[in-house]
C-alpha cells in the first residue's frame, strides 16, 4: 500500500481513491506466451466472447496452456475454427514464433527496463506499444507504466481533470504533466482510474 500516501498528495486522484476501499495488487504471470496470444484473441472483443474464445485455444491442447512449438504445429485453419481471424491467426503465429527463436520467457523480461520490454515486444508484428504495456502492468507487474493511449485512461481524465482532447498535442502534454507527479506508482493511478470508468482491461492470462 505504498502507493497511497504518494498518489493522494493530487487531490483529484485521491477522490478516487477514496471510494474504493479494497486493496489494489499486481500480480505477475509467468507464462508470456499465453498472456500475449490471449491478449492478442481478446482485443475488440467484449469480455464474455474473449473469454470463450481463450477456452477454446486452450481446448485444442487439452484445456493447458501450449508451449510455442506446440502453437506453431496448429494448422492455421483449426485456429481459425475458434473464432480467430486471419488477422489474428498471423498475429498468434508471430508471438509463437518470436517466442521459440527469440525467447519470452518471464525471467528473461524481468531483467529488462520498461522501454525496453516495450521496444523488445513491439518487433513483433501485432503486438503493438499498448499490448505492451499491458503485459507491463498485469504480465510484469511493473509499478509504473502510464498507458496514455487507453481510451478508458484518457476518457477518465478528461473527467477528472476537465481536459479536451481537441488540440490534440496539448491534450497529450496534459496527460503526460498530470501523470508524471504520480511517478513511481503510475500503474496504480491507471487502475483507480479504470476502475472509477468501469472499464478496466481483461486480465487476459487467468484461465477461469
Amino acid at each position: 500500500m505504498e502507493h497511497l500516501p504518494h498518489l493522494s498528495k493530487d487531490r483529484r486522484l485521491k477522490q478516487l481513491i477514496d471510494r474504493h476501499t479494497e486493496p489494489l495488487s499486481l500480480t505477475r504471470q509467468k507464462d508470456i506466451v499465453f498472456y500475449l496470444c490471449a491478449s492478442i484473441m481478446s482485443q475488440q472483443l467484449s469480455t464474455k466472447v474473449a473469454h470463450t474464445i481463450r477456452q477454446r485455444f486452450l481446448d485444442l491442447f487439452g484445456g493447458r496452456s501450449p508451449a510455442p512449438e506446440e502453437i506453431l504445429a496448429v494448422a492455421p485453419a483449426a485456429l481459425r475454427s475458434i473464432g480467430l481471424s486471419n488477422a489474428k491467426v498471423s498475429y498468434v503465429l508471430n508471438v509463437a514464433r518470436f517466442a521459440a527463436e527469440q525467447g519470452l520467457d518471464h525471467r528473461k523480461l524481468n531483467k529488462m527496463e520498461n522501454e525496453e520490454v516495450i521496444a523488445y515486444l513491439t518487433q513483433i508484428k501485432g503486438v503493438g506499444r499498448w499490448t505492451a504495456e499491458m503485459l507491463l502492468m498485469f504480465g510484469l507487474a511493473r509499478e509504473d507504466v502510464f498507458a496514455i493511449d487507453d481510451w478508458g485512461i484518457q476518457n477518465a481524465m478528461i473527467h477528472v481533470y476537465k481536459l479536451d482532447r481537441e488540440d490534440k498535442k496539448a491534450f497529450r502534454e496534459k496527460l503526460l504533466k498530470i501523470s508524471a507527479k504520480w511517478s513511481p506508482y503510475r500503474t496504480y493511478a491507471c487502475l483507480y482510474l479504470w476502475r472509477w470508468k468501469d472499464n478496466s482491461p481483461v486480465s487476459v492470462a487467468k484461465k477461469k
